[in-house]
């Protein structure tokens, strides 16, 4: 599995091309179609994961939707368990509080979790905003502290890191 990064929108939102063989999945285009169409350049797109319904993550959603004519995937259809889309498998986490719709997509074959604003290197998102809960945000981190540390962690904003450095450094995940 090949993970490529199209940073988009004012924001730097992180969206993803998860690609195997010649498909791919899009998650959270925020932003920027052409730049987005332009990196998928000729993949089969499969479907497109939503972490959560900020604006800064679906903003062009809808668009790649009609243009590819594939479905989007996200808590409004999709239950705590493990999907199969094509060739990718992967598991549905519901890790809520930065917002009530917040989701991880967990790839347990490839050792990578797609958090969205859940958690960020050293942080995580924000729970000041509407629908976003400091106990929901409580529960999820106790949560996803019960995977194994050498996952790798794509969150929707800055760089990549992993389970293990942030048990150890992040201060949200000091037991």
């Amino acid at each position: 599995m090949n993970i490529q990064t199209v940073v988009v929108g004012s924001l730097d939102t992180n969206c993803y091309l998860i690609i195997k063989e010649n498909n791919c999945l899009i998650v959270d285009p925020g932003a920027d179609f052409k730049k987005i169409v332009k990196a998928i350049d000729g993949l089969q797109v499969v479907g497109i994961l939503i972490t959560h319904h900020h604006p800064d993550h679906i903003g062009v959603m809808n668009e790649l939707k009609n243009a590819y004519q594939v479905p989007v995937y996200s808590k409004n259809n999709l239950m705590e368990k493990e999907y199969e889309i094509d060739n990718f498998k992967f598991e549905v986490i519901y890790t809520l509080g930065h917002t009530n719709d917040s989701i991880t997509f967990y790839f347990k074959e490839e050792k990578v979790m797609f958090v969205g604003d859940f958690l960020f290197k050293g942080s995580i998102g924000r729970y000041d905003l509407p629908t976003a809960n400091y106990e929901d945000m409580v529960n999820s981190l106790n949560k996803i502290m019960e995977y194994n540390d050498d996952i790798i962690i794509y969150s929707g904003h800055g760089p990549s890191t992993n389970l293990g450095y942030e048990k150890k450094y992040n201060p949200y995940l000091q037991r």
